[in-house]
């Protein structure tokens, strides 16, 4: 296997995940800038010395800091311009929660290659500063699953993967659920 399977390439638009809790306006706010590559590399899940195994090869692309509702369709043909263009096969995409399922379909019916497994995830509440957030595991889950999944796109949130034809924001019960199971 080629060095670009192995490695991971995270491409991040901003959300709850990647966002803070702004008192003033009573509700978060993205970041300027990612927290999640200081996350990931903080799991000390890749060391390249010559006495350890390379666990986790990522790289990573800070394209938007937008709160999802703010996403626009030329913001979704950029992440589709990022996908198309590099040489990598597995990708992550950190993406705000309302819209997921709209980036997810619009990769879907757009997306040229086919050489290539695209999940989005994201999280109900912020990476850093909350505890609980189920954005540590969102992130942990995507990684593992894009290990054995088949190319295409998905959505993985909640410890579950979804097709985006099938996946819906349940915002009552704070959580995504398939189309398919109702």
């Amino acid at each position: 296997m080629k060095k670009n399977d192995q490695q991971i390439h995270f491409i991040l638009t901003g959300g709850t995940i990647d966002s803070y809790y702004d008192g003033l306006r009573d509700t978060v706010v993205p970041y300027k800038s990612s927290c999640i590559p200081d996350y990931i590399i903080g799991l000390n899940l890749y060391n390249e010395s010559i006495f350890s195994e390379v666990h986790l090869k990522a790289s990573f692309d800070e394209i938007m800091m937008k709160d999802s509702r703010e996403v626009t369709k030329n913001d979704m043909y950029t992440i589709l311009g990022k996908i198309e263009n590099t040489k990598h096969k597995k990708i992550i995409i950190t993406h705000g929660t309302y819209t997921i399922p709209d980036t997810a379909r619009f990769l879907e019916r757009n997306l040229k290659r086919k050489d290539q497994t695209v999940i989005l995830t994201g999280s109900f509440i912020p990476l850093k500063g909350f505890t609980p957030s189920d954005a540590p595991f969102n992130i942990g889950f995507a990684i593992a699953k894009i290990q054995d999944l088949d190319p295409g796109v998905y959505v993985c949130m909640n410890a579950r993967v979804f097709k985006p034809n099938e996946v819906a924001k349940n915002i009552a019960e704070g959580k995504y659920i398939s189309l398919k199971d109702e």
